[in-house]
């Protein structure tokens, strides 16, 4: 019988997938549990405007994180420090830091874990940190850090 997962089944299939299995145990299990649909034509019609609609979301997910990206790179964020006579902070400037101080002056909010701070900055002046917008989009912010 061929169905349609309308969730993970492990070993058998992923959500969305068509795929031939028995009789016996897309009677007894799947449909019973409610994890797949009989794969009529009206049902394959029905995934496949949905799998359209996901795709479309994909797409428009992506081309939003690309404008904030352009957005981003226009943008300069200011931090202010206590610092020694060498130009090293006591302490340093986190991804928490730069994503507070990116919602207070811009309004843009971003995920601290997105930040993809190697190291946290020690040091006085302009720092490029990478921020993951989008599995495909890397964006960069510039970040300038003042003594006090």
């Amino acid at each position: 019988m061929k169905v349609i997962f309308k969730a993970d089944v492990k070993g058998k299939g992923k959500k969305g997938e068509t795929k031939n299995v028995s009789d016996g145990y897309a009677r007894n299990y799947l449909l019973k549990h409610n994890l797949a649909v009989e794969a009529t034509s009206g049902n394959l019609k029905a995934q496949e405007a949905k799998d359209a609609k996901q795709e479309q979301l994909a797409k428009e997910e992506v081309k939003e994180a690309e404008q904030l990206k352009e957005k981003l790179a226009d943008m300069e964020v200011k931090l202010t420090a206590k610092s020694g006579d060498s130009g090293r902070l006591f302490g340093s400037i986190t991804s928490k830091q730069i994503a507070e101080e990116l919602k207070k002056s811009y309004n843009i909010k971003i995920d601290k874990r997105k930040i993809e701070l190697d190291d946290p900055i020690r040091t006085l002046g302009y720092t490029n940190v990478p921020v993951k917008l989008h599995p495909e989009v890397t964006g960069t912010i510039r970040v300038h850090i003042e003594g006090k």
